[in-house]
């Protein structure tokens, strides 16, 4: 049997192509978020904030993704930055490839549904303590981002697929 090679690449072309790890991207559902600054209300009660995380939607999910793990840091301040404003796991139907994230309710342990702790905020002293700590430097002109990982979830055991990092903006 002899093997057309031009007939076999063109049946590569017709193939749909997989969701690459770099395809991975997030952006803000609300566009009060504008990535240069936090919005007003978005901040840590501390200092007056009322708001929770923004809600954001989530595309280009890699096949066998079954969660979402947000990272919230401060670029500015070492001891916050890789996730020390809190890590949240959110939980998607497994072939989903675009999603959107509710935004998650700040200094508390009671999560919407679908949402669990991956670690605590790091400053329970610093503010009130729980899973999501905003935004929270008084105003210091903080550089603030979310690190969004799209994952395998199973039991304790985390993979992670691809990342992104969407900047929240300056406080």
């Amino acid at each position: 049997m002899k093997i057309c090679r031009t007939s076999a690449f063109m049946f590569l072309l017709a193939l749909p192509l997989a969701v690459t790890a770099s395809d991975l991207q997030a952006k803000f559902v609300d566009p009060v978020w504008d990535g240069a600054a936090v919005p007003d209300g978005y901040q840590c009660q501390k200092f007056g904030g009322t708001h929770g995380s923004p809600a954001l939607h989530v595309n280009g999910i890699p096949a066998r993704t079954n969660a979402l793990v947000l990272e919230f840091s401060d670029r500015s301040y070492a001891p916050m930055d890789h996730g020390g404003h809190g890590k949240l796991g959110y939980a998607i139907e497994l072939g989903s490839t675009s999603v959107q994230v509710p935004s998650v309710p700040p200094h508390t342990m009671a999560l919407p549904a679908g949402f669990w702790a991956v670690a605590e905020h790091s400053a329970p002293d610093w503010d009130k303590p729980g899973t999501y700590l905003p935004p929270c430097s008084g105003g210091r002109g903080n550089a603030y981002y979310v690190t969004v990982k799209a994952v395998v979830h199973e039991g304790d055991d985390i993979e992670e697929l691809a990342e992104t990092i969407l900047e929240m903006g300056k406080y």
